[in-house]
């Protein structure tokens, strides 16, 4: 590393480039982590969506005359678990707390321990390997 690039980083100092490295990647599985949840929840929301779609539908084939047909998808199918016991928000509540939670907990607890509390020293490592010190649009900070 030259003096400049010294002088811009973030690294802690004495912390070496596998160490960056390995910290990096467990921050990565976060991220991955992360994305996994947002589509957790986005199939919460979609399967709650769907619930109330299908208990519309219910009424709107109730009052079309197919009353049977109705109370059996109502019986059967409207407000049923999806896994066993369970509702979505189950699922989603049983996540957070008993695995993404721990996750970022002991995420956090590497990068103070390895790295200062320092984030992405990876990235804006490679930020800086990457950029044209200088050019308009490869700013080192906003």
């Amino acid at each position: 590393m030259t003096d400049l690039q010294a002088e811009k980083t973030r690294r802690p100092e004495g912390v070496d480039d596998a160490t960056v490295e390995a910290v990096g990647k467990v921050s990565e599985a976060l991220e991955c982590v992360e994305r996994a949840r947002g589509d957790l929840y986005s199939f919460h929301q979609l399967i709650g969506h769907a619930d109330l779609m299908l208990g519309d539908a219910c009424d709107m084939l109730r009052a079309a005359g197919h009353g049977a047909v109705a109370d059996r998808l109502e019986t059967e199918v409207v407000g049923r678990n999806v896994l066993h016991g369970r509702w979505t928000f189950q699922i989603v509540e049983d996540f957070d707390d008993n695995y993404w939670t721990v996750f970022r907990e002991h995420e956090r607890a590497l990068r103070d321990e390895l790295q200062g509390g320092v984030r992405h020293v990876w990235e804006e490592e490679m930020k800086d390997r990457r950029r044209t010190d200088g050019r308009p649009g490869h700013e080192r900070r906003p």
